[in-house]
């Protein structure tokens, strides 16, 4: 057992199937009370009442306030996990038509922003509390077909970056979790791309909640549930346009394939 999660209040979005089911069992396995958010109000309740858990569904921006009342007054860890994706970018068409860029704003980003917006005060007057951001690979590297997608979860992961940087002193725990491909419904909608770059190497839902308790275990900030993903990210870093080359080398790929 995880002792910094036993008896914790916790809020997984996006939690009726996916990477948030698996968290949201896992903590419960820890020990953890646990509020189970999704849009889809049944598979919500369907979580919750597997778990024990409680269900508050609706828009993950704005669920904060019922979420602490569910828990009593307490929320001690959040998991920004819901996010949306859009196969919207190819060779004929490399940027999304607005909506999915506004739809994708909200929910990766912004989501985020405002659930840290309502809890900070709190955490930060107790001197603790731990925030997690179900990132994506895509947020530390890219990928092809998805503009709005990896652009989304750069800012993601960008935000995640700076609660920590500036809230770390003052008892606030950060955990990017930034995987590659992960078998759940928005896998399968990623589409070609998805097929060819992120399937092979897909892993289970609860690989990477294993991966986030290991991290919580080790205080990490940056979880890397595909450990690969380290190795391409310093070669994005030491040598752009190598790895530029090679993701479009991917593109070119994926275009003739399609």
């Amino acid at each position: 057992m995880v002792e910094a999660v036993q008896d914790a209040g916790v809020v997984v979005t996006g939690a009726g199937g996916g990477i948030g089911a698996a968290l949201a069992r896992r903590f419960a396995a820890e020990g953890a009370r646990v509020v189970v958010n999704d849009l889809d109000a049944e598979r919500a309740k369907a979580v919750a009442e597997e778990i024990g858990g409680i269900a508050v569904p609706g828009d993950a921006s704005a669920i904060v306030g019922d979420a602490r009342d569910a828990l009593g007054g307490t929320v001690d860890v959040y998991c920004a996990n819901a996010g949306v994706a859009f196969e919207d970018g190819g060779a004929d068409g490399p940027l999304a038509d607005e909506r999915s860029w506004a739809v994708s704003w909200d929910v990766n980003l912004m989501a985020h922003v405002r659930a840290a917006h309502a809890l900070l005060p709190h955490w930060l007057e107790r001197g603790h509390g731990r925030f997690v951001s179900t990132v994506s690979a895509a947020g530390l590297l890219t990928m092809i077909g998805a503009p709005s997608y990896s652009v989304t979860k750069h800012g993601a992961y960008a935000f995640a970056e700076w609660l920590s940087l500036t809230y770390r002193h003052r008892g606030l725990k950060v955990h990017a979790i930034c995987p590659q491909g992960v078998r759940t419904a928005m896998l399968e909608a990623t589409g070609s791309a998805g097929d060819l770059v992120l399937q092979p190497t897909a892993i289970e839902p609860e690989a990477v909640a294993d991966a986030l308790f290991q991290g919580i275990e080790e205080d990490r900030f940056l979880i890397l549930p595909h450990p690969e993903v380290a190795g391409f990210y310093r070669v994005r870093a030491a040598d752009p346009d190598r790895w530029l080359t090679g993701m479009n080398q991917l593109q070119q790929k994926w275009e003739e394939g399609r």
